[in-house]
């Protein structure tokens, strides 16, 4: 019997698709312990017993959250890697920055559920702890940090958190960042893009050893 998030991704018009995403907002804005049910049912238009018809308890819903999210995020990843096969590493880098960028800015519910995941740990983080892993993994290699998913060293797995954590603090900041620039929406993330490709392409392209 297929899965409720399954359910939900094969008609997105439905009330599970609905509630879920209106879970992926209210999750990524107040967090798992400042979420209640009731918001969600609310922004959805529905009383909490439908939305415990179609997903279950809380952490029923945020689960399923997580999962859509890493999900989101490794077929990103897939997207990427097809685009920048065969080229220099300094142009997959800059090509991988843009489009992971892209993505992140426009669901920017995504790095706030990461942030929260890291900074309010608590058991309901566990699934996106092991999906950020094998992004991890997939990465330090499409990167030439190695040559092996299974054996990715102590400094190739610290270099890519650098990244990864340098991206999802630009845009989950955004709000905080943006006006010390004094800059719209816009010209904010090219000049995230900008920034990060000047910091992090001479960087992996001058030392690219694990």
């Amino acid at each position: 019997m297929p899965s409720r998030l399954e359910r939900a991704r094969k008609d997105p018009n439905s009330m599970k698709a609905k509630i879920l995403a209106a879970a992926r907002r209210i999750f990524g804005e107040f967090g798992y312990n400042d979420t209640t049910t009731r918001m969600i049912a609310k922004d959805v238009g529905i009383d909490i017993s439908t939305l415990y018809y179609h997903w279950g308890e809380k952490q029923d819903l945020y689960e399923a959250v997580l999962v859509d999210v890493g999900d989101e995020i490794q077929q990103k990843l897939i997207d990427i890697e097809h685009h920048v096969g065969g080229q220099s590493l300094g142009r997959r880098l800059e090509v991988a920055l843009d489009m992971m960028c892209d993505f992140l800015f426009s669901h920017p519910e995504v790095p706030n559920l990461i942030l929260f995941g890291y900074f309010n740990k608590t058991r309901h983080g566990v699934t996106l702890d092991i999906k950020m892993s094998e992004h991890i993994a997939n990465i330090a290699v499409a990167m030439g940090l190695a040559q092996d998913k299974k054996k990715i060293s102590i400094q190739a797995q610290a270099r890519i958190l650098a990244v990864w954590n340098t991206v999802l603090n630009f845009i989950s900041g955004e709000n905080f960042f943006r006006p010390m620039l004094d800059t719209n929406h816009e010209d904010y993330v090219n000049v995230v893009k900008e920034t990060l490709k000047f910091i992090l392409v001479p960087a992996f392209t001058a030392d690219k050893t694990g």
